[in-house]
């Protein structure tokens, strides 16, 4: 038997777009003689669907959408993400499709609540595993979690004698999620002694990005065949005598991408889908001549092309000669056009106006502040006048701790850098580099400032971002408490500021826009904390 595994990227709600893509698929494997064709979990819907699924309109079109692609499985079978609804609720289920007709239907049994999901708040659980013959295999079905949980469907289908196990997923990037994922299908693999078919998603949904990385783990735990990840590809491997294998015979596409090519390549994905797949053309970006929007701009750069990125250099009182000179370099290094709006006499007529009513106040962040709105205000004008989405700049770091304007350097579409620490910034500028130097050295070498008063630098106001990165980590995505972040070594005083800053800053966050996640717990889906709290 031929099987193909279609990893591919579909877009929320674009039920038209997604039957489309998935009968192109199907056309595809037929023309490669594949028997059975394996689609990602709510490939007709696109995941997460979220609260469209609240809307019967919505569930009934799905259902609509997955008539219509029964009809074209004919001399071809499908396994199929989609929703289904019966009395008791809405399910996220699979249909097995033979001959035009739906032969099976599985319904998720492990629905995960935890992190960016939330399927409880939707979806009625499944009750037991499926099994499905098919041109004289037994094959157990499965959906995403049903495969990670320790008792999950598999283990009974595995009893029943099943040749293969399919599992289909919507499993969305993170750092170390990869290794972390084919760790578990090689244990599940070698438990049940049977092979397993992982049909993974790809592509940027808002904060989420799919890695794809579907693969085929026989029963001795070895992957046997695996597609590549951040990109569609219809994966064919054969069920034989001697088991299952790859159709060309030797693994291709399993190759390991560097721990920072491995970001770099979601976070590239991730503005190129959410532009696409928003109807947005182009984006502009302001430049400071520091290190985040020069990452950010090469970025935007490699998603989306040089001619659809605008760079915009803005220099206040505060703005050194060597901060144009890098930003021109820059953008020239990436082919991208750089214009310069200078800020200062604007600034100065803000002073002028505001200072009366700032009678008996001294002078302080608050005037920072209005250089970082001024430019804000300037690139919103620029994006509301030409279409352009602003991508903001600031790095998981600055947003923790505050360290940032709203209306300002936080105003914006698109936040590419909102989930990456600034010392992980450094590294993913350093690969970058050695494929092709764009971000200058001076850039790299200079110390970190806004730029907003003379002589200022990130360091006057947080600790070393290799010490911040150490907090942020365990503050944020393990929950330690302080006394174990100073367990850690970290000095106590400083912890305990950063853990203000972080708590004290939630009401910042929340009016931030979207960004790509790529650690385990980035701010938004997976950070819900209460913005009035007096717990500290």
């Amino acid at each position: 038997m031929k099987l193909a595994l279609a990893q591919i990227n579909p877009t929320v709600g674009d039920l038209t777009g997604n039957t489309q893509k998935i009968l192109a698929f199907i056309t595809d494997a037929k023309s490669q003689k594949a028997d059975l064709i394996i689609f990602p979990e709510l490939a007709i819907t696109g995941y997460p669907p979220e609260d469209l699924l609240l809307k019967p309109q919505f569930i009934a079109d799905n259902l609509s959408a997955l008539r219509e692609i029964v009809k074209h499985c004919r001399g071809i079978a499908a396994f199929i993400g989609f929703v289904d609804k019966k009395s008791k609720g809405i399910f996220n289920a699979g249909a097995f499709i033979e001959n035009g007709k739906i032969k099976k239907i599985y319904h998720k049994v492990h629905l995960p609540n935890y992190a960016v999901f939330d399927e409880k708040r939707y979806f009625t659980a499944g009750k037991e595993g499926v099994m499905v013959s098919y041109k004289g295999l037994k094959i157990g079905l499965g959906i995403c979690e049903d495969i990670w949980a320790e008792k999950g469907p598999y283990l009974a289908e595995a009893r029943k004698g099943a040749d293969l196990i399919i599992n289909i997923n919507a499993s969305p990037y993170h750092i170390g999620k990869i290794k972390q994922r084919e760790k578990m299908l090689k244990t599940r693999a070698k438990r049940i002694k049977t092979p397993i078919l992982y049909v993974n998603m790809v592509g940027g949904q808002d904060e989420l990005v799919f890695d794809g990385g579907s693969m085929v783990v026989s029963p001795q735990g070895k992957v046997i065949a695996a597609a590549k990840q951040y990109r569609e590809e219809l994966l064919m491997v054969e069920y034989g005598e001697e088991g299952i294998r790859r159709q060309q015979g030797e693994l291709e596409g399993k190759r390991e991408l560097d721990g920072r090519e491995e970001v770099y390549e979601a976070l590239v994905l991730g503005v190129k889908d959410y532009t696409r797949k928003n109807g947005i053309a182009d984006v502009v970006v302001g430049l400071s001549g520091g290190i985040d929007s020069a990452l950010v701009l090469t970025i935007a750069a490699d998603a989306l092309g040089p001619g659809q990125v605008h760079a915009v250099y803005m220099p206040s009182p505060y703005s050194a000669k060597q901060s144009l000179e890098d930003a021109a370099q820059t953008a020239d290094n990436l082919g991208v056009k750089l214009q310069i709006i200078p800020i200062s006499d604007i600034f100065a007529d803000y002073l002028k106006i505001i200072t009366p009513s700032f009678a008996g106040k001294p002078v302080d962040v608050t005037e920072e502040n209005l250089q970082a709105r001024i430019r804000g205000n300037f690139l919103m004008a620029l994006s509301n006048k030409f279409g352009w989405l602003v991508l903001t700049t600031g790095n998981k770091s600055e947003m923790s701790c505050g360290y940032c304007t709203l209306y300002g350097d936080m105003a914006g579409g698109f936040a590419v850098v909102k989930d990456v620490p600034k010392t992980v910034l450094y590294q993913l500028v350093d690969w970058r580099n050695q494929k092709k130097a764009v971000v200058p050295q001076s850039i790299i070498q200079r110390a970190p400032t806004a730029e907003l008063k003379p002589n200022q630098t990130d360091q006057d106001t947080l600790p070393p971002y290799a010490v911040l990165d150490q907090i942020l980590k365990a503050y944020v995505e393990e929950n330690k408490s302080l006394k174990q972040i100073i367990g850690k070594g970290i000095d106590g005083k400083t912890a305990r500021a950063v853990i203000n800053m972080i708590d004290r800053s939630e009401y910042k966050r929340r009016q931030s826009p979207p960004g790509p996640r790529i650690t385990p717990r980035a701010f938004g889906k997976d950070w819900r904390l209460p913005i009035t709290n007096r717990y500290s």
